[in-house]
């Protein structure tokens, strides 16, 4: 499967990352990636940026080495209704955006709970991509969850980093393997990411991707082979920049 866009990723702006932007779409380049979506951590997060930062993204250009940049946010859910933690009017100045929970952030709850938080989140506007929902300190009804997604037309992410042997998030591959099964079963869609903090693991989707062929899950439900599919789910990659256009469109 061609595999072009990584739309999960970290600069040193996020507080625990360790590039910069340039730096990260360099990497980016080196690698033959066409998108590269940077999504700082919201407000919650220890040691992230001020809210501020995610309304200049004007002065941030849309192609760097190559690469397009498509500029949002990784919004943390912060209760069991789906509220996240960024302002209306911090939210509007998004490209984008990924709603998850995070630790330091959401107070575990039940499978229900959970599922809530998430279905929540979908309905938020301004969220376009549930990220990682995969671990089992927050455990989920994946039913539900697929069919939401579907009812509100979010992506699923597949999230590599989840599957790194050393990563802190619970049961990952197991809860994939569950996810991704309803997702075929009910035709959604998903969407692979790196979550990279560092610019060497940028486009670094090999864990998903073997997983994914492991399962024989369908191409055209994995939208990281297409502009065009992206866009059904991200509205801001419709501009010209982004769909054959140049930087100056």
């Amino acid at each position: 499967m061609e595999d072009i866009m990584d739309l999960h990723s970290h600069t040193i702006v996020s507080g625990h990352a360790y590039n910069t932007l340039y730096e990260m779409a360099r990497s980016a380049s080196e690698k033959g990636v066409k998108l590269l979506g940077v999504t700082e951590h919201a407000p919650g997060i220890p040691g992230t940026c001020h809210p501020f930062y995610f309304i200049n993204f004007k002065v941030v250009p849309r192609e760097l080495y190559g690469v397009k940049l498509i500029l949002g946010c990784e919004l943390n859910i912060i209760d069991y209704n789906g509220n996240i933690d960024l302002e209306r009017r911090f939210l509007k100045g998004l490209d984008y955006g990924i709603a998850s929970i995070h630790d330091p952030c959401y107070d575990r709850g039940s499978i229900s709970q959970n599922t809530s938080a998430y279905l929540g989140a979908m309905k938020n506007p301004h969220v376009h991509i549930i990220g990682h929902p995969d671990d089992n300190r927050f455990p989920v009804d994946y039913e539900t969850l697929v069919c939401a997604a579907k009812e509100n037309h979010v992506l699923l992410e597949v999230n590599s980093s989840s599957l790194h042997p050393k990563s802190s998030r619970k049961n990952a591959r197991e809860n994939y393997i569950a996810m991704l099964e309803l997702c075929q079963r009910y035709e959604v869609s998903v969407v692979i990411n790196s979550d990279a903090h560092c610019e060497t693991d940028v486009g670094n989707h090999a864990r998903a991707l073997a997983l994914l062929k492991e399962l024989s899950f369908p191409e055209n439900l994995v939208v990281n082979s297409s502009l065009d599919k992206a866009a059904r789910f991200i509205p801001w990659l419709n501009q010209p920049v982004y769909l054959g256009g140049s930087a100056n469109d």
